[in-house]
């Protein structure tokens, strides 16, 4: 490889007018430069990039950069050519080129103009396309996003796996790999796999100072988003949800806040994908709301905030999600949202998937929980999972060290938990031993009739989720080795072993409990007031109000509506809206004295209300409410309706009774006719309208369980929309 006789640094200034490299640049560029296979593991915002442009620059020939994605090969084709005077020194070479484009690029290639080309992967696999690089000379292969060629990396991509053949196949010269994010088993992954055992490593800090990492329950996760974002206005950010659906429902519930967000997956189409980058870009709006298609590679320095709606599938994808913020040094908050009902979806997609790749989705999933759930520092935890020891007890800037948990002396509960897993010979993971310490039976341990081992239960006085946290922390300090190879099975480490002959005193933190069970503001939840004094007011306002409408007080709100009154304190018909289990209908029919009672408790008592707490909705356009509401116009049953969304017809039942809760009429006449005679309705409709209580089990039990379950479901519905909506 030719190279100028100029220094380095000079060659940096004349092509890029920088005046020093960042970090380990320098020794990475010499390596290429040498011929050396070259492999650079540094954090997003570290400057990789650069590692593989200038030796391309400087250098005979074409460097060929694999890149994952369309989008981003644009934008790094776009910047290169911004520090030359002509557009032939980069070009990409994929699917969206038309024939003439394509053969603009393959001139400038021949004729030895372009230094760099970006490729797919899927491109570089056409025999056609191998055959026509054999034709040109090519400096050095460059492999981008390294890591999706590792089965254990967050973002796998199964062509990456013939890049080595590939390149073989062409020219044997020097491969560059670079990745954001790799733990010892993807690098060991990605070396092996390309051929680059050999190949000089350069593996900078994964630390990034600058960040504060959080992560807090999901409780009501899309208001405290607005009102998290409200704290920035003006601000970049980023707000990654993992499905399509969620993104348009919060950006759309973003933009009726006032915050200029923009929406952005795969479904979108491509014109729109790019429309919504640039305005990002150019600061025309706020906040993006993604799925993990967005960012990859995206050169905007003052991200000040990442917010995870769901999180994520592996640490890896975190991590690099995460490093999108703060890139100028600069202030960047990393803020997760989480419930262990999403880790359930994440293993359910699991399912149908290869064994061997359903148990590396699984190891991932538990990395990620075990950040979620870790009570020491987020900083110490994220790194030791890179391969990386953070020294710092305290880094002072994440949730767990600013505002730590309570300590505890751990010395007998780590004997008893290290004798346990040397007495199950070394066979079993984290889950399996901490269920198998606190007594609790699973399927696996009872299949192995472990239940009736003489140990079963010798911790039960723990809790399953506290003997988890022990596991994890005793990782951490080196007590136990988790054998990744081995799907995370866990052994005694030396260190363990030295500690079980001589036991001693080891500090550890009290878990963080993230119960997704506790009690929220939700269509679905009681969560209880919070000004006791108002919610009474309200009661008898109720009461009332249910006389003069010769009603059941349950009829006008429900009581979870009122406390969610006594907490938002809503003044207006839209605040009202809000409120759970109040829709349109509902409220303006029976809104108003309400309101009016908020309206004088609050300047009574000189409340300040709590603004930022009212958080506007969008209006609830769940596919499956739409299509019941459809389907019984239509009138079809609800076995019907049910088999069409491959639900039970107690879950159809159920969403009906959520939306005339809300206010909205439902006729279920072409049913209930077909079930009951009218003089049986009617005497069930006066029952509700007597009755002081919403009880179905009441009903039950009032009626000699003449009427089944269903039946009498379907009649509170009725009575609900004649005499509520």
């Amino acid at each position: 490889m030719q190279t100028a006789s100029m220094s380095l640094t000079d060659q940096l200034k004349k092509f890029f007018g920088f005046n020093k490299f960042k970090g380990e640049q320098e020794q990475v560029i010499e390596s290429v430069l040498q011929d050396d296979d070259t492999f650079v593991i540094m954090p997003t915002g570290g400057g990789k990039s650069m590692c593989y442009q200038l030796p391309a620059l400087m250098s005979e020939g074409t460097a060929i950069v694999v890149s994952p994605l369309i989008a981003l090969m644009k934008n790094q084709v776009d910047a290169i050519r911004g520090f030359s005077t002509g557009n032939h020194v980069a070009h990409f070479m994929n699917s969206s080129l038309n024939k003439t484009d394509l053969g603009i690029v393959k001139e400038d290639l021949v004729a030895g103009r372009t230094k760099l080309l970006y490729v797919a992967p899927e491109t570089l696999t056409k025999q056609a396309n191998i055959d026509f690089f054999k034709t040109i000379k090519i400096s050095f292969f460059a492999i981008d996003e390294a890591h999706c060629i590792s089965e254990w990396g967050h973002d796998f991509r199964p062509e990456y796996r013939r890049l080595r053949e590939i390149i073989e196949a062409i020219h044997r010269v020097p491969i560059i790999a670079l990745t954001a994010t790799a733990t010892p088993k993807v690098q060991q992954d990605i070396q092996k796999n390309l051929g680059m055992s050999n190949a000089n490593v350069f593996k900078a800090s994964f630390n990034r100072p600058n960040l504060y990492y959080e992560v807090n329950p999901k409780k009501e996760a899309n208001s405290q988003i607005v009102k998290y974002i409200n704290q920035y206005q003006g601000k970049s950010g980023i707000v990654y949800c993992l499905s399509r659906k969620k993104v348009e429902e919060v950006a759309e519930t973003l933009q009726v806040n006032g915050v200029k967000a923009l929406p952005y997956h795969a479904g979108l189409d491509a014109t729109t994908r790019a429309k919504h980058q640039d305005m990002f870009l150019m600061e025309e709006a706020d906040v993006i709301v993604a799925t993990i298609a967005f960012g990859m590679g995206i050169d905007k320095p003052d991200v000040r905030f990442v917010i995870h709606h769901d999180i994520p599938k592996s640490l890896e994808g975190y991590y690099q999600e995460t490093g999108r913020a703060g890139r100028d040094g600069g202030e960047g908050r990393c803020i997760a949202f989480y419930s262990y009902k999403d880790i359930e979806k994440l293993e359910k997609f699991l399912q149908g998937k290869p064994v061997a790749e359903q148990e590396i989705g699984r190891q991932l999933i538990f990395e990620t929980v075990s950040y979620a759930e870790t009570a020491v520092c987020r900083r110490k935890q994220l790194l030791h999972y890179f391969g990386e020891t953070y020294e710092e007890e305290n880094c002072g800037n994440c949730d767990n060290c600013i505002n730590p948990r309570v300590e505890f002396d751990a010395k007998d509960s780590m004997v008893l938990l290290m004798s346990t897993i040397l007495e199950l010979k070394e066979n079993f993971k984290a889950n399996y031993i901490s269920n198998f310490l606190a007594g609790e039976i699973t399927s696996e341990i009872k299949s192995l009739r472990n239940d009736e081992h003489k140990s079963f239960g010798a911790g039960k006085d723990i809790e399953e989720i506290k003997w988890n946290s022990i596991i994890r922390q005793s990782i951490i300090n080196n007590y136990i080795i988790k054998e990744i190879e081995n799907y995370g099975v866990l052994k005694i480490s030396d260190k363990g072993r030295e500690f079980l002959d001589n036991p001693h005193s080891v500090t550890m933190v009290e878990p963080k409990k993230y119960d997704a069970s506790a009690p929220v503001i939700s269509a679905n939840a009681k969560g209880g007031a919070s000004d006791e004094e108002l919610f009474a007011i309200l009661k008898e306002l109720r009461k009332e109000v249910a006389r003069d409408e010769d009603l059941p007080p349950y009829v006008i709100f429900a009581e979870v509506s009122l406390e969610d009154m006594a907490t938002q304190y809503p003044i207006t018909m839209e605040e009202l809206c809000n409120i759970t289990g109040v829709g349109q209908g509902k409220a303006e029919k029976f809104g108003e004295p309400f309101l009016e009672a908020i309206k004088q408790y609050v300047e009574e008592n000189e409340i300040e209300r709590p603004d930022d707490m009212i958080v506007k909705s969008v209006v609830n356009k769940s596919g499956l409410k739409v299509f019941i509401i459809q389907s019984i116009d239509r009138k079809l049953t609800l076995e019907d309706i049910a088999t069409a969304k491959g639900k039970d017809v107690d879950d159809i039942l159920e969403e009906i009774e959520h939306i005339v809760a809300s206010g909205t009429k439902i006729n279920l006449d072409h049913i209930l006719n077909d079930l009951l005679d009218e003089e049986y309705q009617e005497e069930i409709i006066d029952y509700f309208r007597e009755t002081e209580e919403d009880s179905i089990d009441d009903a039950i039990q009032e009626f000699d369980e003449t009427y089944s379950e269903e039946e009498l479901r379907m009649m509170r519905i009725k009575f609900l929309s004649i005499m509520g909506n």
